[in-house]
């Protein structure tokens, strides 16, 4: 079924921000992480458009398989590693690397027997307290690893950033420390870099960057600015604008009447809403963009439908409104709304049907 609201996909836009992230970091290597649909954008086209990327990054086995379906022949990290006896197998068949955080994994490879030996990655918790090995064990845990005969020699080392995106703060630089520290005279490959670990933490770059939110076109870090970081909006959410009317001064907008006409002005309906991606809670105020000039929305957001301001604006029923994309910034959309434009990105794309 088609809705009325719909996505465009600037591939160009996506390569270019790859090549941002090797500006930032360019003595590492590029583990692209296209999980969750590509967060939204579409995994297959994604990793053609980033077929020059190292590696890929996704979260699961079935996320990994399909990209060795359609024939990709990169390294492949699945970051929630096995979740069972089956996945072990499955890795090991289609040359995947399982990144090891739990004990759990830990029982199933000793226990397993695998027809040929698999690649891991040793997960270390550094203060994220999500998934990882404590960096207490990291020592032992990955020398347990070196010499399970189900695995092979070369045991990368990786943790995860909880408070990159803040650079206020001394979190990260407290958890490349203890990383650092847990694992030195340790020679292996290592990662660290997520998206602001790229752009904000040099330290962090090691010998893989892991980039997702930035190859996007949105800016990893609290407050960022994705055109002062070099990025380039891959994602454009459109609509029609199906309706104008001329308002009278004191009329109620939408759903609960949050927003009054403050003059007699002209109002333009949207077809989006929610159900298809777009923040119910966006207010008024959020911007969009119509036929060259930012504007409004006005009221409550609903199911299919956004009111906008069209005062000063030149629009007809049929026109195309720009949601978010390369005039209105997908971060500004999601700051007003209270969320983040990784939420934004995932429904509306895996929502909205893609022109």
């Amino acid at each position: 079924m088609k809705r009325s609201a719909w996505v465009a996909i600037d591939f160009a836009a996506l390569q270019h921000n790859l090549r941002q992230v090797r500006a930032y970091a360019p003595e590492s290597q590029v583990m692209a992480v296209i999980k969750a649909n590509a967060y939204g954008h579409g995994v297959l086209p994604v990793a053609e458009a980033l077929n020059s990327a190292n590696g890929f990054a996704v979260s699961c086995i079935e996320e990994a398989l399909e990209l060795r379906h359609a024939g990709f022949i990169h390294p492949i990290l699945v970051l929630q590693g096995h979740q069972n006896f089956a996945d072990l197998q499955t890795a090991a068949s289609n040359k995947l690397r399982l990144v090891i955080h739990d004990y759990a994994q830990l029982q199933w490879l000793e226990q397993f027997p695998l027809s040929k030996p698999i690649d891991v990655a040793l997960k270390i918790d550094t203060g994220m307290h999500r998934l990882g090995i404590p960096a207490s064990e990291a020592r032992k845990v990955y020398q347990q690893l070196n010499d399970n005969r189900h695995i092979k020699r070369g045991c990368w080392l990786m943790t995860h950033f909880s408070c990159a995106d803040d650079t206020s703060c001394d979190y990260t630089d407290r958890q490349i420390s203890l990383f650092r520290q847990q694992t030195h005279g340790i020679q292996t490959v290592r990662s660290m870099a997520n998206s602001a670990g790229i752009i904000a933490w040099k330290a962090s770059h090691a010998n893989w960057v892991r980039p997702g939110i930035m190859l996007y076109g949105s800016s990893p870090m609290l407050n960022g600015d994705r055109d002062k970081q070099g990025l380039k909006a891959v994602m454009s959410l459109y609509a029609p604008l199906i309706a104008i009317h001329n308002l009278n001064k004191g009329d109620a907008i939408g759903y609960g009447a949050t927003w009054t006409c403050p003059e007699d002005m002209p109002v333009g309906v949207v077809a989006c809403g929610y159900a298809d991606g777009y923040p119910r809670h966006a207010p008024s105020g959020t911007p969009v963009w119509v036929n060259g000039k930012e504007s409004q929305i006005l009221g409550r957001v609903s199911m299919d439908m956004i009111s906008i301001d069209l005062r000063g604006c030149y629009a007809d029923v049929g026109d195309t409104v720009e949601l978010w994309g390369k005039h209105i910034s997908i971060d500004r959309v999601a700051a007003l709304a209270g969320t983040i434009s990784y939420e934004l990105l995932c429904n509306v794309g895996n929502l909205c049907q893609r022109l």
